[in-house]
């Protein structure tokens, strides 16, 4: 049904949103709204947004690097 390439996109995704619920829950133990000015939650919630995503896609890319699981990108790069 799916050849190598849509394999490894399938799996990365999969992998990118799996990381990114841990990391959302993970990072609701954190008061942020502490550390913000008063009356900017939008901020907050966009800066937790953000974190989230920074945090969950570098761990997900050192998951494949860690098992020699080649990024399927790499091939839209060939010359």
């Amino acid at each position: 049904m799916f050849g190598g390439i849509e394999q490894q996109t399938l799996l990365t995704m999969i992998s990118h949103l799996i990381f990114i619920v841990i990391t959302w829950y993970a990072l609701q133990g954190f008061q942020i709204e502490k550390l913000m000015k008063p009356n900017h939650v939008f901020q907050a919630k966009l800066m937790l947004i953000l974190l989230t995503i920074t945090i969950s896609s570098t761990v997900s890319n050192f998951f494949f690097s860690c098992w020699h699981i080649p990024h399927p990108f790499h091939l839209f790069y060939l010359a």
